[in-house]
């Protein structure tokens, strides 16, 4: 994995929330002998949520980041934009990388502007090699004025677009391999689109190269049921699924540990239990070395 964009340890990590700065700095967190299981691992926020200029968001991310490695993950750069990304956002992201200098920076797959307007969702690309060609365009933008490599991460989908030109881990490898940015996979986004879309997700997991991953996420989803037609929602409002840590074990087997988030946002949990899901997570990696050293 490239230094470029692997610079967070090979731990897990959760989403930072306000309810939790104060447990989080208490240093009440779990710890174990080697930094790399240290529980959390590093702390992720929307950078958005620190676009001012100062105030006690900000007293309390200086004070965090003083101790824990920080992840940036975007949610409004908007890079599939027929307009372009979102030069404003990218302005004041650039500001706060050389405010905090993150370990890592990601966003998403998708786009939220259009003619001026902001839209307050991610919404899906075609896969197509204009659309392909129109994002390695706005990664370079960003990495150029970053300095950094971008993470992008899979979306979760609802819809597919008629008449895509290739499947969505050929789009992402392309990607990758023209851009030089990484991936970012979000386990749970595969299980969503999967059964929405009645794709097999140990598939398309065992179809990503891991040395383009960067980081992973696990979530928690929601089911939609209307007279037996189930819709799955990516609503990051629950603990991580059990077929979500199955995928999971499956994926760390092959590529071994890697830097991996519990993504909770709404609804969010007690820290105690939030901590718990990112100690499951190390665990499982924790297993995984420890077999490759058996095995070695």
């Amino acid at each position: 994995m490239s230094p470029a964009y692997n610079q967070l340890p090979l731990g897990a990590g959760i989403g930072l929330k306000p309810e939790h700065y104060a447990r989080l700095l208490a240093g009440e967190a779990g710890t174990e002998h080697r930094p790399d299981t240290r529980v959390p691992a590093f702390v992720e926020v929307h950078p958005q949520n620190y676009f001012g200029d100062g105030g006690p968001p900000h007293r309390w991310l200086t004070a965090i980041a003083e101790t824990f490695r920080l992840s940036f993950h975007s949610t409004t750069l908007s890079l599939g934009s027929a307009d372009g990304l979102n030069e404003a956002v990218l302005d004041r992201l650039a500001q706060l990388v050389d405010r905090y200098a993150p370990a890592s920076i990601s966003d998403h797959l998708s786009w939220s502007d259009v003619g001026g307007h902001h839209l307050p969702d991610l919404l899906p690309v075609p896969y197509t090699k204009a659309a392909l060609d129109h994002f390695v365009i706005q990664i370079g933008r960003v990495q150029n004025r970053l300095g950094r490599t971008l993470l992008i991460e899979n979306p979760s989908r609802y819809l597919a677009f008629i008449g895509d030109d290739m499947s969505e881990v050929d789009f992402l490898t392309t990607l990758c391999q023209r851009s030089g940015c990484g991936l970012l996979l979000d386990i749970n986004n595969v299980i969503v689109s999967a059964n929405n879309l009645g794709f097999d997700g140990d598939e398309y997991l065992d179809a990503i190269d891991p040395a383009l991953v960067g980081e992973i996420h696990l979530a928690g989803h929601a089911v939609e049921d209307d007279d037996g037609a189930l819709l799955f929602v990516d609503d990051h409002g629950s603990s991580v699924t059990e077929d979500c840590w199955s995928l999971y074990t499956h994926f760390i087997a092959r590529s071994g540990p890697l830097p991996t988030l519990i993504e909770w946002d709404t609804n969010v949990p007690e820290f105690d239990i939030l901590v718990a899901q990112a100690a499951r997570a190390a665990d499982i990696m924790n297993a995984e070395r420890g077999r490759h050293v058996a095995a070695a």
